[in-house]
């Protein structure tokens, strides 16, 4: 039985250093029938001397001002002449040749609505935010016992499942989280597929780590069917804040990295406190009562 044709869709944004590591991959795979959709944001770092060279089947190119995360996906699955639309940033660089088929394979499930592969950290990712990632993705990932957890950055859809209701273009943030929600709602599965593996990284400033904070919980927010006590200063700071250092100690101590406790505080504290003012923004603007 021959490979399906699927779609990769790709977000870039002045990634150079990244592309010239991840197009090769793409090539590199052992998957071969696939078309690459691209959705570049104005680069001006030779990005898109890369992504023409690659010969992508769709090269769309928007200003900065006009990215909205939702948007842009909703545009590559729409433009994907595909059944299964396979997602990878720009920055996510495939780990070998088998990074694609794993995600394929999952989505052929006609129960399953989403996947999800696994992300390592670069070599010169912070502590605190490579802590995030042993969490989410490491081989005793917490994240399997969270209430919901998923990452856009290299994924998969079933085109059909998303055509019931894409993504909602009113969400800044948070978009995958609320989408995969919605697939789980309507009785869909979404996977974990561990066997599919990219690098990738960032290391945010505490004032950037505030703001993704922020913006994510704000979206989170908009979309909460619970109480708006549920997000609390006690619980979601204080507490959340003292749980964050507990799980960030351990890690440093294990990795042998102690001296970067200190920062991994100042990140937590930041991401805490933007976590609740964000939720009480999303939540207030979504319930807020026209005059």
């Amino acid at each position: 039985m021959s490979d399906p044709r699927v779609s990769i869709i790709m977000r870039s944004y002045n990634e150079a250093w990244a592309l010239q590591g991840t197009l090769p991959a793409l090539t590199a795979q052992d998957y071969k029938n696939w078309e690459l959709i691209v959705v570049d944001s104005g680069s001006t770092d030779g990005s898109q001397e890369l992504i023409r060279a690659a010969q992508p089947a769709h090269f769309v190119q928007i200003t900065p001002k006009e990215y909205n995360p939702s948007r842009v996906m909703n545009q590559g699955m729409r433009l994907a002449q595909t059944d299964f639309g396979i997602f990878l940033n720009a920055d996510a660089t495939p780990q070998g040749a088998n990074w694609l088929r794993p995600l394929v394979t999952a989505l052929q499930n006609p129960n399953t609505a989403a996947c999800f592969g696994r992300q390592i950290p670069r070599p010169d990712c912070q502590a605190v935010f490579a802590n995030d990632y042993d969490r989410c993705f490491g081989p005793n990932r917490e994240s399997v016992h969270w209430d919901h957890f998923f990452s856009m950055v290299s994924s998969g859809l079933r085109k059909d499942v998303w055509a019931k209701r894409g993504f909602r273009e009113d969400l800044q943030y948070a978009e995958d989280d609320e989408y995969t929600r919605w697939c789980k709602a309507q009785g869909h599965a979404v996977t974990y597929v561990s066997e599919s593996v990219v690098m990738h990284s960032h290391n945010y400033t505490p004032e950037q780590s505030y703001k993704r904070s922020f913006g994510d919980a704000r979206a989170i927010g908009k979309a909460w069917t619970g109480s708006p006590g549920d997000y609390n200063w006690p619980k979601t700071v204080a507490l959340g804040w003292l749980s964050d250092l507990r799980q960030d100690l351990k890690f440093c101590l294990r990795e042998k990295r102690l001296g970067e406790f200190a920062h991994a505080a100042s990140i937590r504290w930041q991401q805490r406190r933007g976590k609740l003012a964000g939720f009480r923004q999303g939540w207030q603007e979504a319930h807020a009562t026209a005059p």
